[in-house]
């Protein structure tokens, strides 16, 4: 994959979790941060220092990241000495080898298995050798390259507490990929979001998932209804929006006339049957009537695209949807506070 204009910094102990789809460039990127693969342009900085492409200058540099992929590979001899590879590649005395080894596959919760063979492992297993392998070198940067796409919800679950642990504990940088946009909100101190081998969009957990800069970032991280409209007025920051014939109140300090995309996050949206009457106490400004067209399963949750004169998507448990009766053909409201609305301006 080709990166492009990379600008990013890691602030020491934090974990940055990357996210973006399948082949975005999240690998490469992480490669180039452990200095496996150099950049055609550019510089990278460890501790405000350039470090150059002498491989001396690069493997000082390595010595103090260590990185797990995201197909564990181990090694065919037991889960002790796959973990005591890097200690023996630098030389370790023997004794602090035994040590190193006993704490990393303790902290992993491995501590049993010195003696197993690391093939015979299941596959979040190997997973977590191969964590304690990079562990027991005590790095202070961890490059985590989307370590459960291949494991169960439960094997994955684990390893990303083992993540949050290791970062407590040692205050270890980590540095993590996936494509799991759930994950990535889970985990992250900040999350930076890569589309295309370009970095769109670094903030915190809010900033992601509820103020993304665009739509690209918005459908990555769940985003469906996207509305187009003009700004008809606006009234120290509360802004009536026309989607066509339809008008919307949202906050934004966009001036009258121009144009604006409006991100409305799923969950933010409120169903209900027609017949019923929204409460006068009720803080929603947004209502608007249409038709499901469409409800997809989504685990505990069933998400319903409705047509209004505009395309909506909500997302309700199950339970709620079994107790509306709702079907494909059911006429129903959809709410929306103002305060739910991340208002951006459009291109002219």
């Amino acid at each position: 994959m080709i990166l492009d204009s990379i600008d990013l910094t890691i602030k020491p102990g934090e974990i940055f979790t990357l996210i973006g789809p399948s082949g975005s460039g999240k690998t490469s990127l992480l490669r180039i941060m452990d200095f496996l693969d150099s950049p055609t342009t550019g510089k990278i900085f460890f501790e405000g220092r350039e470090i150059s492409s002498h491989e001396t200058d690069r493997l000082a540099v390595r010595r103090r990241m260590a990185m797990v992929f995201q197909k564990p590979a181990v090694l065919n001899t037991t889960v002790a000495k796959n973990v005591a590879f890097g200690l023996k590649f630098r030389g370790t005395h023997k004794v602090q080898i035994e040590t190193g080894v006993k704490e990393a596959l303790d902290i992993v919760g491995l501590s049993h298995f010195e003696g197993r063979r690391a093939g015979t492992l299941s596959g979040g297993e190997m997973q977590r050798v191969a964590i304690a392998r990079a562990l027991v070198t005590h790095p202070e940067v961890l490059l985590l390259d989307e370590p459960t796409a291949n494991l169960d919800p439960v094997n994955a679950e684990m390893i990303e507490d083992l993540v949050i642990k290791i970062n407590r504990k040692f205050h270890t940088t980590i540095i993590f990929s996936t494509h799991d946009m759930i994950q990535g909100q889970r985990l992250a101190d900040r999350i930076g979001v890569i589309i295309n081998g370009r970095i769109s969009q670094i903030g915190d957990i809010h900033d992601i998932f509820y103020k993304p800069l665009g739509a690209d970032i918005a459908r990555f991280v769940g985003i469906d209804t996207v509305l187009h409209g003009v700004i008809k007025e606006n009234d120290r920051g509360l802004a009536v929006i026309a989607i066509g014939e339809t008008l919307f109140e949202a906050p934004t300090s966009l001036a009258v006339g121009k144009k604006a995309a409006l991100y409305i996050r799923p969950e933010e949206i409120t169903l209900s049957r027609v017949t019923e009457t929204p409460s006068a106490k009720s803080s929603v400004r947004n209502h608007f009537e249409g038709t499901i067209r469409k409800m997809v399963s989504f685990g505990p949750f069933i998400r319903i695209t409705v047509d209004c004169s505009f395309p909506i998507t909500a997302l309700i448990t199950r339970r709620s949807c079994e107790e509306l009766g709702f079907t494909p053909g059911t006429g129903v409201r959809a709410s929306v506070k103002a305060s739910a609305i991340h208002v951006l301006a459009e291109n002219p």
